[in-house]
């Protein structure tokens, strides 16, 4: 068998340390296994994907070394290697599922199906399609077509049995067909969802073996059948424990820096990421705890994966990272900390910032230190103001993050419109609402102009700097954090 694996990211944010985890073991399995590793751009959410995040995820790839043998950029025998650019082929096996009886037009309105899951919900039951579109007569289905009745396509699942998902780590998993919903496959505009594109994409693609997080194991069974239906073979699934915060929850952004671009700027290498994300889910035979990735593909092995829940800790990240860099010659450590100068933040574009404001050159690291650093040095003392209490000063830093978040453009001018917009829409003076931003950003209440400043530091690390601030000033609690989303929704309808 010609191993084939792939990791197929969505580009609608930054590119999440979760999908490195996932891109480096499909990575070490296809080339211990002396096979090809595929990256495919699952773009079929048209509102939220953009170029940006699309060139951040290959970036990143790139950056950790974890190079794709065929994709956008590199092409291969099975392009196009963007879901959006495939409409036509997954257009054909709609109609093929159609024609065969595995698949249906359901006319449902959108208030018939949220009245459908609210009383669903409300009830104890499982969220999921009622069917109440499955036994339409192909005259009715003709008539509505002829009157353009808006619809999708759904997939037909078995009323009651069960289904057997084979999963490498976990051997057989059952889930009764009745906790399956009738899966959307085409919507409403013509365009795939997710479960369906991807399994004809990784059929056609011939992808052998598919590594992914555990939370896609509910979602077996609907692959599975659409493998049935259209007569395919199943590839091997080998689903991966996710990374867990310190605390055990599932990792995201709102307790850990969460995009692989943070840890470059902060000015880890590369190769102590990967190492950690190795380390997080598999074993070397040794045990050592340092291992580069050259060693790593000729040690990998299925069976050393681990099942437990992995714990993301930066602090042990940290330290692995200083292991590497201790190991480096002098030379080697003068260029890596060079090109991260460089990448980090172009001198020429700092100068302009700062030439203004000094005197002599000895000023310069005091004024434009915290644009080198990583978290700034705060204590809520700094946040004090009479303009802004505590809760306020929370509200602008929690508001600015959630916005800061959806931003796709990263310009000094779409920041300020950003600001001023949100400003006004809190009732807040600018001057007022940007005094906390100012210091989470900076560390002072004065600096060089912050707008631009926030564009050389980069996304990543200006979203980290406000949560660390707000973190500082004591953190949000659940309960708060409610209130707060409630009261964001609110001023966002209005």
């Amino acid at each position: 068998m010609n191993v084939r694996t792939r990791v197929a990211p969505s580009p609608t944010g930054d590119p999440h340390v979760g999908t490195a985890y996932m891109a480096l073991f499909s990575y070490c399995f296809a080339k211990k296994n002396g096979g090809e590793f595929i990256l495919r751009i699952e773009d079929t959410d048209g509102d939220r994907s953009s170029k940006e995040s699309e060139k951040s995820i290959m970036d990143a790839l790139k950056w950790l070394g974890l190079d794709w043998d065929e994709g956008p950029g590199k092409g291969g025998p099975h392009e196009p290697y963007r879901q959006s650019q495939r409409k036509v082929i997954y257009e054909k096996y709609a109609e093929e599922l159609l024609q065969s009886g595995n698949a249906f037009r359901c006319f449902c309105s959108k208030d018939r199906l949220d009245d459908l899951r609210k009383t669903q919900i409300t009830e104890g039951n499982t969220s999921r399609y009622d069917g109440a579109c499955l036994g339409l007569s192909d005259e009715v289905v003709a008539q509505k077509l002829r009157d353009r009745e808006s619809y999708v396509i759904r997939m037909k699942v078995p009323e009651s049995g069960t289904c057997v998902v084979h999963d490498e780590l976990r051997e057989r998993i059952e889930i009764a067909w009745d906790q399956i919903d009738m899966q959307v496959l085409i919507k409403a505009d013509g365009s795939p969802t997710y479960h369906f594109a991807v399994v004809v994409d990784d059929h056609l693609m011939g992808i052998t073996h598919i590594i992914r997080g555990e939370e896609w194991i509910n979602s077996a069974p609907k692959h599975i059948l659409l493998y049935q239906y259209l007569g395919w073979d199943m590839p091997r699934l080998i689903h991966m424990p996710l990374l867990r915060n310190p605390d055990k929850s599932k990792l995201s952004k709102r307790k850990n820096p969460t995009a692989v671009g943070f840890y470059k700027d902060m000015g880890f290498m590369p190769e102590a990421v990967l190492n950690y994300l190795g380390m997080l889910g598999w074993s070397m035979p040794d045990g050592e705890e340092k291992f580069s990735l050259d060693e790593m593909v000729a040690n990998f092995d299925l069976d050393r994966l681990t099942l437990g829940a992995p714990v993301f800790d930066i602090d042990k990240l940290k330290w692995l990272n200083g292991l590497w860099l201790r190991s480096l010659d002098a030379a080697e450590y003068e260029l890596k900390l060079a090109t991260w100068l460089r990448e980090r933040s172009e001198l020429h574009e700092v100068i302009p910032l700062i030439k203004e404001r000094i005197d002599i050159f000895a000023e310069m690291a005091p004024l434009s230190g915290f644009l080198f650093e990583g978290m700034p040095s705060l204590s809520p003392d700094l946040f004090e103001s009479k303009k802004l209490d505590r809760e306020d000063t929370l509200k602008v830093l929690q508001f600015s993050l959630w916005r800061l978040e959806n931003e796709k453009s990263w310009s000094s001018q779409s920041i300020q419109d950003l600001f001023s917009g949100l400003a006004e829409d809190m009732g807040l003076k600018i001057r007022d609402f940007l005094a906390p931003v100012f210091i989470a950003i900076s560390g002072k209440s004065v600096s060089p102009p912050l707008f631009q400043s926030m564009v050389l530091l980069g996304s990543d690390i200006c979203k980290a700097r406000l949560k660390h601030s707000i973190g500082v000033l004591g953190g949000i609690s659940k309960k708060h954090l409610k209130r707060l989303e409630k009261s964001y929704e609110e001023m966002n309808r209005g």
